[in-house]
């Protein structure tokens, strides 16, 4: 065998120049049906297409002939997640995070530059058609044997069956109730196979699209986080091999098979050390006796299983062992599977961005037979899938075939020659589009109308052709078969290069759920469905035309040791009708206030339509709604807290004194009492960000100061605004309240906003706070200072101090556009004063330590959300052009390339 993993094979971000771009993940590989090229499909949303000569070949490799890649096809908008060649090699079918089906075909007008980047196109293939239907991520597509059917999943649970010739829909099939991940045919054509995380394999019937079978005795305890379970139907039509299957109630990671007609899972592959995520069996029988006749019991095949333990092993059924296993062949979990049409060469793709290939010889898959054999063999089962529509074929011109009609698509096989080397052409005609079938929901109903040929009802099998039984398998049965303990990789979260949230297999998300109910088949009955009620929604709302002050309706305000000596804010007044409008739209929170009969009524109102409400058992006298939570504030020191539904999302908290301030941003709420206390909660979490902490030791470094105004940063950090031109905040880490910034920066730093302006796109969080200290408008100058002595070091010692201190507010509030900006800056200022050993501290920092690689946990990668060495090198560009840094820039320069080149 001959293994190689050709490293130029790869997706990354074409609008990076540089050579060590990094690789994004790969989804699916396909070997197109002449063994001359493969299709992948990666996170970069894009389709590529590779010469297999160049991998296979290390002397074509070498002299670049053919080239190594041939075309990259760039109409999906989402990553790309599956691609699979017709059988005839015609077509190019693929299924995207976009929720579409793409058809692509060859178009030899559309070489040339690739839109975007610098990459030439070889051979041009054009989008044929364009198959809408799906309402979320297409995980998964198969055609049929003959093309006859497209196959297609996706996360929306249905299965939708196109017709291979015309490309139009034919039969929707929803009875998933759960993510949809891997789909695969009969080799007959009879049956259809599909595997969801409904924990559950369903087998359907291709002469009625109805369901023939449900499987879920060996999913019962599989992981539901896999990113495919992606199935493979054994050559000869007797066995379905699956993935994501399990033993001993989860403990051992298990491939199962499920043998046909009975549609029992009683054999199982055991080895793997995780999730098993794709199986793919090599499309030719194999004979145990080469020399003996072809029959059942001389019949046995090959699969080849690809893990979440980064492992591949490719088994032959007549030994309980597997044929190979090469263990950590890839950095992460194995995506796709795909043989060679010759079945001597096994393409393996993974998420780590990269593909494998194993190379067999005909003496190592002993027994291997020609396609004839599996021809021959599966004509004794009788059934055949219904011939083309009127005026379409899958012939090639160079056969005898009556002459094309305008309706009629051909191919055209053509001999080119590319870079000195002969290429194979594929040159397809189209006609005129057909009529369009209509999706129909699956059901008892009819067969689709007569624009799809008929389907034969019979399934009659000739008896010598009966499929082997469990017996004739060779796998040992599950009681033969040892198990393992528990591995320490047991409940792993997967890595990916960005989060695909469609994918977490323990919440299916709202858009997959609207999308379910809104494909559900609309016969339920005459009447039309109910709409939900919203408590208050008979009624609309109104605002009163006065608001008035309440004087005579209150209650004693609660003591105790939350007022801290000389600590008393003041609280809002107690106002009839409250209001808030959250940002950017028309929801309103609202409060009423009645004197009359002491009650106070909560609503949330979006338009003129009541959500809901509730009723408080004291006034409300604040109010805070964000896209994530609703809160009102009472009278008596409580804190009630909501969801957008309207459901409490705790109990009322008692904080002990009314509040003063309550405010928040996305999932933070913050609130300070008049006691002095502050709280900060992440509502999503139910957690406190820190413990209660007072303000009294701020309020009483000078004499009456007050708190102006408080708000929340994005991270969730508080940001208090004191009466002494002050902005403070906690910092959790250090247990203390910090000074953000003042005031005082503003007259004596040379680096405040007003002098050393961030760039106009820069406006973050700290840009926003310094501004709100300005007396004058955001961005005018300050008024000049008054023209007094100052001691010799009096500004740099500031600027400097006034940027360092920046910094680790920046930090505490994550703000990570800022946080390079003022680094820059504050390396600039460190190059024009020269000073070397506040320049060699910051550089250390960044760097790192000199063992330290990307990966490792000696030290973060990142600071504020930057990685560490690439604003390094920023840094150390500014140092390398100053006048007495130079020397130091240039030599951590040439450290800091070594450094990388050791990573590489």
């Amino acid at each position: 065998m001959h293994f190689t993993k050709p490293a130029w094979v790869m997706h990354n971000d074409s609008s990076k120049t540089d050579a060590n771009a990094k690789r994004l993940s790969i989804f699916s590989v396909h070997v197109h049906p002449d063994g001359s090229r493969i299709a992948t499909g990666g996170l970069d949303a894009k389709i590529r297409i590779w010469s297999t000569k160049p991998i296979l070949n290390p002397a074509s490799e070498a002299s670049g002939r053919p080239p190594k890649s041939l075309c990259t096809l760039t109409m999906h908008t989402g990553p790309v997640l599956v691609v699979r060649w017709a059988h005839n090699g015609r077509w190019l079918a693929s299924g995207s995070d976009d929720e579409i089906v793409m058809i692509w075909d060859l178009d030899p007008n559309a070489r040339g530059k690739v839109w975007g980047s610098d990459e030439i196109n070889v051979e041009g293939w054009k989008p044929l058609k364009r198959l809408p239907g799906h309402e979320s991520d297409v995980t998964d597509v198969a055609w049929s044997p003959g093309d006859r059917y497209l196959a297609s999943v996706a996360l929306d649970s249905k299965v939708i069956i196109w017709d291979g010739y015309t490309l139009e829909g034919v039969r929707k099939l929803d009875q998933h109730q759960g993510f949809v991940k891997g789909v695969c045919w009969d080799p007959v054509g009879e049956f259809l196979a599909t595997q969801s995380d409904d924990k559950t394999v369903k087998i359907w019937r291709t002469s009625d699209w109805g369901l023939e079978a449900e499987i879920s005795k060996p999913f019962e305890d599989s992981p539901g986080s896999t990113f495919f379970r992606r199935l493979s139907w054994s050559p000869d039509g007797a066995h379905i091999t699956t993935s994501n299957a399990t033993n001993n109630k989860g403990f051992v990671f298990i491939a199962a098979v499920i043998t046909r007609n009975t549609w029992t899972s009683d054999i199982s592959l055991v080895g793997h050390e995780n999730t098993v995520e794709v199986a793919s069996y090599n499309p030719h029988i194999f004979l145990r006796n080469p020399a003996a006749p072809v029959s059942t019991s001389n019949i046995c095949s090959v699969v080849a299983l690809g893990a979440d333990d980064r492992s591949v092993s490719v088994w032959q059924t007549k030994s309980a062992r597997p044929l190979i296993v090469a263990k950590e062949v890839f950095d992460r979990q194995i995506m796709d599977l795909s043989w060679s049409s010759d079945g001597l060469t096994l393409y393996a793709a993974s998420s780590d961005g990269t593909i494998a290939v194993f190379h067999f010889t005909p003496e190592e898959l002993e027994g291997i037979s020609p396609t004839s054999v599996q021809e021959q063999y599966l004509s004794k089962f009788g059934f055949s899938l219904p011939p083309p529509p009127h005026g379409y074929s899958h012939q090639d011109t160079n056969q005898p075939t009556p002459p094309p009609s305008p309706s009629r698509a051909n191919i055209e096989v053509t001999k080119a020659i590319v870079d000195g080397e002969q290429v194979n052409q594929l040159v397809a005609r189209r006609g005129k589009p057909k009529k369009r079938v209509t999706l129909m929901p699956n059901a008892s109903a009819a067969i689709p109308t007569s624009s799809t040929a008929p389907i034969p009802a019979s399934r009659a099998y000739a008896s010598s052709s009966k499929p082997t039984t469990t017996t004739g398998f060779g796998f040992p049965r599950p009681k033969e078969q040892p198990y393992e303990p528990p591995h320490s990789w047991a409940g792993a979260a997967m890595e990916l290069d960005v989060p695909i949230n469609a994918f977490a297999g323990e919440s299916v998300s709202t858009k997959g759920k609207r999308k379910a109910s809104a494909m559900e088949s609309p016969d339920d009955g005459p009447e039309r469905p109910v709409r939900g009620r919203t408590m208050g929604g008979d009624r609309k709302p109104e605002v009163p035309a006065t608001v008035k002050q309440l004087g005579g309706w209150s209650i004693p305000q609660p003591t105790g040791s939350s007022h801290h000596a000389g600590v008393v804010l003041p609280t809002p007044p107690l106002l009839s009708y409250l209001k808030y409008q959250m940002e950017d739209s028309d929801a309103v929170l609202d409060a009423r206030n009645s004197e009359e009969d002491h009650t106070t009524e909560i609503s949330f109102v979006t338009g003129t339509q009541v959500q809901w409400l509730d009723y408080l058992p004291s006034p409300a006298i604040a109010l805070k709604a964000t896209p994530s939570f609703c809160a009102a504030a009472s009278q008596d020191g409580t804190l009630h807290v909501y969801s957008p539904t309207g459901r409490r999302s705790f109990s009322p908290l008692s904080l002990g004194s009314p509040v003063a301030f309550l405010e928040g941003n996305k999932h933070t709420l913050l609130a300070i009492t008049s006691g002095g206390q502050v709280y900060c909660w992440n509502v999503k979490r139910q957690k406190a960000n820190f413990a209660p902490v007072s303000v009294a030791p701020l309020l009483s470094s000078s004499p009456n100061t007050t708190i102006l105004s408080a708000t929340v940063s994005p991270n969730g950090t508080p940001l208090i605004h004191f009466s002494n031109d002050a902005i403070y905040s906690y910092d959790p880490n250090l247990l203390s309240f910090i000074k953000v910034t003042e005031r005082w920066w503003a007259e004596n730093s040379d680096a405040w906003h007003g002098r050393a302006r961030a760039p106009a796109s820069v406006k973050g969080i700290m840009t926003q706070t310094e501004y709100g200290l300005s007396a004058n408008a955001p961005g005018a100058p300050l008024e000049p200072l008054i023209d007094v002595p100052r001691p010799q070091w009096w500004s740099p010692a500031i600027t400097l101090g006034h940027l360092e201190s920046k910094l680790h507010a920046i930090k505490l509030m994550e703000s990570t556009a800022e946080y390079r900006q003022v680094v820059l800056l504050y390396s600039k200022k460190i190059a024009d004063e020269g000073f070397r050993s506040k320049a060699e501290e910051l550089i250390k920092e960044l760097f790192g330590p000199v063992y330290w690689k990307p990966g490792r946990e000696e030290a973060p990668a990142t600071i504020c959300g930057v990685p560490r060495r690439d604003l390094l090198k920023d840094v150390l560009a500014i140092f390398a052009r100053s006048k007495t840094l130079a020397r130091l820039g240039m030599d951590w320069q040439e450290i800091l390339k070594k450094a990388n080149a050791e990573e590489v």
